[in-house]
């Protein structure tokens, strides 16, 4: 056995986060959005520049920082920095083959875009200063160029046959045209001109007023038609007539590298179907079982039927819908401490989605706070068309998107102040989706779910994740139409046919990305039954859940191993 001096292991380790370093300088320096994201003011003042010449640096940037990884003795660092070696292997390797893949054609989905990104500088950017506004305005009077740049992808994408199709994006200009306004005072974008925060002097607020507004008139809106104009004469008409990620060039290579990505597991198409196939089933049983309980009488079919039709189910008011998901959340932080030892310091809000981006988007989304701690944490609830938003089914979402789900999850990774950058601010989907799934069944454990119709929703939220693993792989891999998709999810689960349509063409046009919730769920559940079986009577819940999120995301392999050794610690009595 050769023997590894301490001087030899602490060069390595000098390598190896010397490298981590230089490579999170270099994203920084090259995502303004992501610095502002994370509490760094560097490029406040400009947005992404994604042109070729740009897209090929981080191309050669990727490969550079791959191979000095693999120049790195692994095994003479510490377990910790093994783990921080393959999640950042993983995510260049992601990054670079999404380049090579040519994804950067692709700056839009049926759920969001690039320009639905930028529509939320007004809330995202620290508006605090006088050089905090005036780096805004020039923010605002960059937006024409950051569209051309993106427009010329997508018109890359038209000519290579590498576009969303078409059926998905009908309705989609909305999420545009909401920004194309004659009046400049009803922009979104003059949100921080109405009201000037206290460190911005009473001298400069008509200043930063006034070019403000021109910016907004003279930039973004004209941006925003024009690409309203391309969208609508263009890019829809030349969207492409097939569904399946393997109608694109490469497209069943690709598809079979986004299953790998998004679960970070090596498994193929087929078998995350199969998966898929045997969860609907397992669920279904279970869920005719709630049904008996709950007295009714008629079958499957029927149910589903009278949760889509019985008006009890349905908010009256967008205010009704808000104030219920609000009580619930508070109800649900004072069960956090039965099931946590650990909880985050930042709060969060209950919010509706923006009316810009509602129409088309899903039931309740996550909007993570500032990482600085000075913006909390958004719960977003949709209240669009609230005969769709259903009632029994807003214990699960809330216990996802709020506690002890994404708020939970994310505001305790930006506080693990210990981990490299890269690990504290970015996220591993099928751990951070896969918790969030997890955290719906803890409510059981907190006492939720109590009538056997909100327990039906908590079931139809997992049946509706099983049959992401199914309907994915089936529109784009085995041929699926989306009327296959539709009715697969509107005859296992009680959501309602507009979210069933909604979420059908995000998948469509999102490919790969919906099988890391329930991929990523099976994998938490099986190893918290691992440590439950393994440590009998000195399994601790609360301990277990800080041993899954006192690490940060990571993908399911790192995942496992950061288990396995809690369970010896423990067994160690450690």
């Amino acid at each position: 056995m050769v023997l590894l001096s301490a001087g030899a292991s602490a060069q390595e380790r000098e390598r190896l986060h010397a490298l981590f370093g230089e490579a999170w300088e270099f994203r920084l320096a090259e995502d303004p959005l992501l610095a502002t994201s994370v509490g760094d003011r560097r490029g406040l003042d400009r947005l992404p520049s994604v042109a070729a010449a740009d897209i090929e640096r981080q191309r050669q940037a990727a490969r550079t920082y791959l191979a000095r990884l693999a120049a790195v003795d692994l095994a003479q660092l510490s377990a910790e920095d093994r783990t921080n070696a393959l999640v950042f292997r993983r995510q260049w390797q992601d990054a670079l083959a999404e380049i090579e893949f040519g994804f950067f054609r692709l700056p839009i989905n049926a759920d969001s875009g690039f320009h639905t990104g930028v529509a939320f500088l007004p809330t995202s950017m620290p508006l605090a200063t006088t050089a905090d506004y005036e780096a805004y305005v020039a923010r605002l009077r960059a937006i024409p160029e950051y569209f051309k740049q993106q427009t010329e992808h997508l018109k890359t994408g038209l000519r290579d046959g590498f576009t969303q199709p078409q059926v998905v994006m009908k309705g989609y200009e909305g999420t545009i045209s909401a920004h194309v306004v004659d009046d400049v005072e009803q922009s979104l974008f003059d949100a921080p001109f109405k009201n000037f925060p206290a460190g911005v002097p009473e001298a400069d607020r008509a200043r930063l007023r006034e070019a403000g507004r021109a910016a907004i008139r003279d930039a973004v809106i004209p941006a925003y038609r024009e690409l309203l104009l391309f969208f609508t004469k263009e890019y829809l008409p030349g969207g492409r007539t097939t569904l399946g990620a393997s109608e694109w060039p490469r497209g069943r290579e690709l598809y079979a590298h986004l299953v790998k990505s998004y679960t970070t597991m090596d498994v193929t198409p087929d078998q995350v179907h199969e998966t898929g196939l045997a969860e609907v089933a397992r669920i279904r049983a279970e869920m005719e079982q709630v049904i008996a309980k709950s007295g009714f009488e008629g079958d499957f079919a029927a149910f589903l039927k009278f949760l889509r039709e019985d008006p009890r189910f349905y908010p009256k008011t967008a205010q009704e819908l808000l104030e219920r998901a609000s009580f619930l959340a508070k109800k649900i932080d004072g069960a956090l401490p039965r099931l946590f030892r650990t909880l985050p310091r930042l709060p969060y809000a209950v919010e509706p989605v923006p009316d810009h981006i509602a129409p088309k988007y899903t039931g309740g989304r996550y909007v993570e706070g500032a990482a600085d701690g000075t913006r909390a944490g958004i719960y977003w609830v949709n209240t669009y068309a609230l005969n769709t938003r259903t009632l029994y089914t807003l214990e699960a979402l809330t216990l996802h998107e709020a506690v002890p789900g994404h708020h939970l999850q994310i505001a305790l990774q930006q506080e693990l102040k210990d981990l490299p950058p890269f690990r504290r601010f970015a996220g591993t989907t099928a751990f951070v989706e896969g918790w969030a799934l997890y955290a719906e069944r803890l409510g059981l454990e907190a006492g939720f779910y109590q009538d056997p119709y909100s327990d039906f929703g908590r079931l139809t939220y997992e049946m509706w994740r099983a049959c992401r693993l199914v309907v994915d792989t089936g529109l784009h891999w085995k041929g699926w139409t989306r009327e296959q998709a539709l009715d697969f999810l509107a005859s296992n689960t009680a959501l309602s046919l507009h979210e069933v349509t909604t979420e059908t063409d995000r998948y469509i046009s999102w490919p790969g990305q919906a099988l890391a919730y329930k991929m990523g769920e099976l994998k938490i559940r099986e190893l918290r039954a691992r440590a439950e079986r393994q440590l009998g009577s000195r399994f601790d819940v609360r301990a277990f859940h800080d041993a899954v999120l006192l690490g940060g995301p990571l993908p399911m392999d790192a995942l496992d191993a950061r288990v396995d050794a809690w369970i010896a610690e423990a067994e160690a009595g450690r």
